[in-house]
């Protein structure tokens, strides 16, 4: 599964981690999480990630 990161704040989504914080279990794909989803350090919106290359 891939990385995605904040082009705002530089928050890194690990799908291995996933972000209990704010209810996204381990082992979720960022394309299986809700659209509504931010980014825990900023607040940006899904639309705010790209691609780990």
């Amino acid at each position: 599964m891939d990385k995605y990161r904040c082009k705002i704040c530089g928050f890194t989504y690990d799908p291995e981690i996933g972000n209990p914080a704010t209810g996204i279990e381990p082992g979720t794909a960022f394309e299986d999480i809700p659209d509504d989803w931010k980014c825990p350090l900023c607040g940006a919106s899904k639309a705010a990630f790209e691609k780990v290359e």
